[in-house]
C-alpha cells in the first residue's frame, strides 16, 4: 500500500505548493484512489504533476465531507479524468462524474477497500484492510477519531491513521496503534509528536507513506 499526499496545509517537498486542505492518493490492491481533492483544482494538478501522478491512471475519488478545502479541486479534476466519485449523503452530487455514489452506511468501494459510511450525518472516512489490520484515511475527523476508529475496526484493528484530525485531543486513542500521521487542520499535532514519538510521522505535500 502506497500513499501520497499531494495537498496539504504544509509541504513536506520544497517544490511542491502548500494550501489549506488536504488531499491524498492511495494506491492498494491494483487500485488508485484519490482521496478528497483540496481547495483549489490547480494546485492540486500541479502538485500531481510534480509528483509524477497521471491524473488519467486514477479509478475513484472519494470525498470525505462537503467543505471547501476537500471538495474545491473536484471540478477540475473531474474535467480532465471524469471518473466514479463516492460522497458521505449529506454532500451534493459533483458534475461531470461518471457516477455518483451517495454513502450512508458502511460501503465496500472495492474487496479490502472500505468507507466508513457517513458518520454523523457530516463525513466520511476511507479504510483499508490489510489482513487483520486496517489502515484508515480520514479528511477532518469531524465525527471525532475515537467514532471514527470504532467504526473502521470493523474491518481490522486499526494500525495506521493519516489525515486530519481537527481539535483532537483523546490522545489515549492512540496509544494502540503503529503510526499517525496528523495533517492539514490538526490542532495539536506538537503534542501529539511529544506523546508518541515513535508513532508520529510528518506530513505535508509530498510525503510518501508505503505501508
Amino acid at each position: 500500500m502506497k500513499l501520497t499526499i499531494i495537498y496539504d496545509n504544509t509541504a513536506w517537498r520544497e517544490d511542491l505548493e502548500a494550501d489549506w486542505g488536504f488531499s491524498c492518493l492511495v494506491e492498494a490492491y491494483d487500485k488508485t484512489i484519490l482521496f478528497d481533492t483540496g481547495a483549489n483544482g490547480g494546485i492540486l494538478l500541479e502538485n500531481m504533476k510534480k509528483l509524477d501522478i497521471d491524473p488519467h491512471r486514477i479509478q475513484d475519488v472519494v470525498i470525505s465531507h462537503s467543505h471547501w478545502d476537500h471538495t474545491g479541486g473536484l471540478s477540475e479534476f473531474l474535467r480532465i479524468r471524469p471518473v466514479r466519485v463516492f460522497v458521505p449523503l449529506s454532500c451534493g452530487p459533483p458534475a461531470g462524474a461518471t457516477e455518483v455514489v451517495s454513502v450512508d452506511t458502511p460501503t465496500m468501494i472495492y474487496d479490502h477497500i472500505f468507507s466508513t459510511g457517513e458518520l454523523r450525518h457530516v463525513e466520511q472516512s476511507l479504510v483499508i484492510q490489510t489482513g487483520e489490520e486496517a489502515v484508515v484515511v480520514a479528511g477532518c475527523s469531524h465525527p471525532g477519531v475515537g467514532e471514527i476508529l470504532r467504526a473502521a475496526s470493523s474491518v481490522g484493528k486499526v494500525k495506521a491513521l493519516i489525515g486530519g484530525l481537527h481539535g483532537f485531543s483523546e490522545f489515549g486513542l492512540l496509544q494502540d496503534l503503529d503510526l499517525v500521521c496528523p495533517t492539514h487542520c490538526t490542532q495539536y499535532k506538537q503534542k501529539i509528536q511529544e506523546l508518541y514519538p515513535d508513532l508520529y510521522l510528518e506530513g505535508g505535500a509530498g510525503r510518501v507513506i508505503e505501508i
